[in-house]
């Protein structure tokens, strides 16, 4: 079973629409008015997101690791504030000009740290000498570990895809060992699809995992099926094809058993089937399961 190569560059989403996604809900709340940050690479940390500001000043702004407020979170994979920026001891000044041109005074960053890697910074800032609100840092950290979760999840289905590639690429034997990995992979990337908050992203787990489903153990691709399961009746079966009960299915798609009994009735009627047994190898030869 062949799976096409370099599928996981063309399923992630931008990481920076997800970062902006995330500043636009603590702009939202209206507790500070200035949200601002940027992806990191390399360990250098690029500012390209703002909401609130008045200047161009930080936009494109790159800041080097241990540098300014940013690169210090960047390198300490901690929080930090200052409440006088212009005067603050606790960090190197080089980005004084954009930040003080914009007229930013207090200003907190947190780093969005995935498995021990700072990979993100999200600021917020106000236009006085105040220290900044318990609320505001709360709301800041929510955010943070919102933007964590999601770049992780990304980052494993990736991991994911490249083992599926790798192991397409060793041409394994139709029916083998690979073949189960295939499957498993399939019911762990709907699983996966349950666990993002992006819709863009669930739709594109789907999507990848529909592929892998339709594609033929002798490599060649099915014809279209001729029942409709809706996803939720294909993320049961996925599960389903690997023996797992329904208390396990209903732990890994974070639904209750009774749900998951209405699920598989569903897909066993729209089946024919009389068992799960039964509909699981109807859903193989219609091409909804691997």
């Amino acid at each position: 079973m062949r799976v096409p190569t370099h599928t996981s560059s063309l399923l992630r989403p931008r990481d920076r629409d997800a970062l902006r996604t995330e500043l636009r809900k603590v702009a939202a709340t209206s507790i500070v008015p200035v949200v601002f940050g940027g992806e990191v690479h390399d360990g250098t940390l690029h500012l390209d997101e703002f909401v609130g500001t008045y200047t161009d000043g930080l936009r494109g702004l790159a800041v080097s690791e241990s540098s300014g407020l940013g690169g210090h979170v960047v390198a300490r994979r901690n929080p930090a504030a200052v409440h006088d920026y212009g005067r603050a001891r606790t960090i190197t000044h080089h980005y004084d000009g954009p930040v003080l041109a914009e007229g930013l005074c207090s200003v907190l960053a947190v780093p969005v740290v995935v498995r021990g890697n700072s990979r993100a910074v999200m600021y917020a800032a106000i236009r006085e000498r105040v220290r900044l609100g318990d609320r505001i840092a709360d709301v800041m950290m929510q955010a943070g570990r919102r933007l964590a979760n999601e770049i992780a999840i990304r980052d494993e289905v990736d991991r994911r895809v490249e083992l599926l590639d790798a192991a397409a690429a060793e041409a394994p034997a139709p029916g083998g060992a690979d073949a189960e990995q295939i499957r498993d992979v399939h019911a762990e990337l709907r699983s996966l699809a349950q666990t993002v908050d992006d819709p863009a992203l669930q739709e594109q787990l789907r999507a990848l995992s529909d592929r892998l489903a339709g594609v033929g153990a002798d490599g060649t691709d099915r014809p279209a099926p001729s029942v409709a399961l809706s996803p939720r009746e294909v993320d049961v079966l996925s599960h389903a094809a690997l023996g797992c009960s329904n208390v396990v299915i209903a732990e890994r798609l974070s639904v209750k058993p009774e749900t998951v009994k209405s699920y598989l009735r569903s897909a066993m009627s729209k089946l024919d089937a009389h068992s799960r047994r039964e509909a699981v190898v109807s859903a193989r030869r219609l091409g909804l399961l691997p």
